[in-house]
């Protein structure tokens, strides 16, 4: 059995269904900001499966764009995530109000 551009894109799809759902599902803020990384990383997934099929540098060219915004979001959205588990331990998605100081 031969892997095809098609198995990678339905890993791509079912990885961001995944996360969107964990997204949708969850309030602690540290798993919907896995939950966001694991959307990125199967959009990824799906740019290099698309331009290794098209024999086009453009899909690796927009990956490395999305890893720069990934690794800007992990800075802050990170920070932001630590400083308020830090206030509180039981901190939902919902307790944004923290951060007025």
């Amino acid at each position: 059995m031969e892997v095809t551009v098609a198995w990678y894109l339905t890993l791509g799809a079912v990885l961001f269904t995944l996360g969107a759902v964990g997204l949708l599902v969850r309030r602690n803020p540290l798993v919907m900001f896995m939950c966001v990384e694991l959307m990125l990383n199967a959009v990824n997934l799906t740019f290099v499966s698309l331009g290794d099929a098209l024999g086009d540098l453009s899909g690796q060219v927009s990956v490395f764009f999305v890893l720069v915004v990934a690794a800007a979001e992990v800075v802050v959205g990170l920070g932001i995530i630590v400083a308020i588990m830090r206030r509180r331990a039981g901190a939902t998605a919902d307790d944004l109000s923290v951060l007025r100081g």
